[in-house]
């Protein structure tokens, strides 16, 4: 593992092969826009860093990094929130070095030394397994997971990480929830947190409330080097290609769906479900007491969710109601400022 004695977590003067330090070209201050962009992702991931108890003290957290968007920007953000985060934690990264043919070796090691960030490159042939195993048009996603899955299961012990942080975003978790649906069958999502299926290993997902669009402008921003990804990136016919076609057009018609989706993610009444086992239908009985939260169904407040849309929601529109990811009314607001991973400004961009 490369080390470095003095981690540096603020964006660093210096960058790979001679270029100048993602988003600091200009020596002014940055556009009003990214400002407010910056402040809404560190914020974000504050909030779900704090909601889901995802880092504590004296953890080390293993950041995977595959090069591509979502992971450059979850490690970008960690690095400047460890800076006044509550609680000390460290940071390594790691990237699986699966031998895409053309993979660009050089990149990730130059970008985190660039940025004195500790960092593991586990160099292990899956793509050749992969391309053997399966056969040609089919989908090459489920071993390619669970290969890669359980090698860095290993590094991290191997590191003696306590956390592995991976780089899901909030559309990640929406797509997975509607496919769980379509093709398993089954209400499950991607959870913001959870033990590993060794039962070893804490993985955590602090992109949880981010929107994708915002991690792909923060990524032009800051200029990461991106690793486009050959094996399974290429597959324009996935299932999770297509429903993500799905709900960015569900979103251009009716701006806030995948907001709402995600939302409800969170808010889960077994009462209005089918799973006995959450909840005992065969012992229901009549109580002869009123039930404010009973069968109201579609009443009140989702008189909105009938309606036809409003004029401003016409078609690609996009106002996504980001602010209020995964909360609801006063009761974010005050979690938001009550959290001690929120800091009262962001670092500037």
């Amino acid at each position: 593992m490369n080390t470095v004695t003095e981690p540096v977590f603020a964006a660093d003067t210096r960058a790979p092969e001679g270029r100048a330090a993602p988003g600091l070209e200009h020596k002014g201050k940055a556009p009003v826009e990214i400002r407010k962009l910056a402040k809404r992702l560190h914020r974000q991931v504050g909030q779900a860093i704090g909601d889901f108890n995802m880092i504590e003290p004296g953890d080390k957290v293993m950041v995977c990094l595959s090069g591509g968007k979502d992971s450059y920007g979850l490690l970008d953000i960690l690095l400047s929130l460890r800076q006044r985060a509550p609680v000390p934690f460290d940071i390594v990264a790691v990237n699986l070095d699966q031998k895409q043919p053309g993979f660009p070796e050089e990149v990730l090691p130059a970008y985190l030394r660039s940025r004195e960030v500790p960092f593991h490159i586990e160099a292990q042939d899956t793509y050749s397994i992969v391309k053997r195993l399966v056969p040609e048009g089919k989908t090459m996603c489920s071993l390619c997971s669970r290969l890669r899955r359980g090698i860095l299961y290993r590094v991290a012990g191997e590191l003696g990480a306590t956390k592995i942080a991976l780089g899901h975003h909030r559309d990640d978790m929406v797509v997975t929830l509607l496919m769980n649906m379509f093709f398993g069958a089954r209400m499950k999502g991607m959870p913001p947190k959870l033990v590993s299926d060794d039962g070893r290993h804490v993985v955590i997902r602090p992109l949880a409330y981010v929107a994708e669009a915002d991690l792909a402008r923060w990524a032009a921003h800051r200029e990461f080097p991106i690793i486009p990804c050959t094996l399974c990136g290429s597959q324009d016919n996935l299932q999770r290609v297509q429903v993500k076609k799905m709900i960015h057009e569900w979103e251009r018609q009716y701006p806030g769906r995948i907001d709402s989706m995600f939302s409800a993610m969170g808010k889960i009444v077994p009462s209005h479900m089918m799973d006995r086992k959450l909840y005992p239908f065969e012992t229901l009985q009549a109580t002869g007491v009123a039930d404010p939260q009973g069968d109201r169904a579609f009443d009140e407040e989702d008189d909105e969710a009938c309606a036809p849309p409003a004029r401003g929601a016409a078609r690609g529109v996009q106002t996504i109601r980001i602010d209020a990811i995964g909360r609801s009314g006063g009761e974010a607001a005050a979690e938001r400022r009550s959290s001690p991973w929120l800091p009262e400004d962001a670092p500037e961009p």
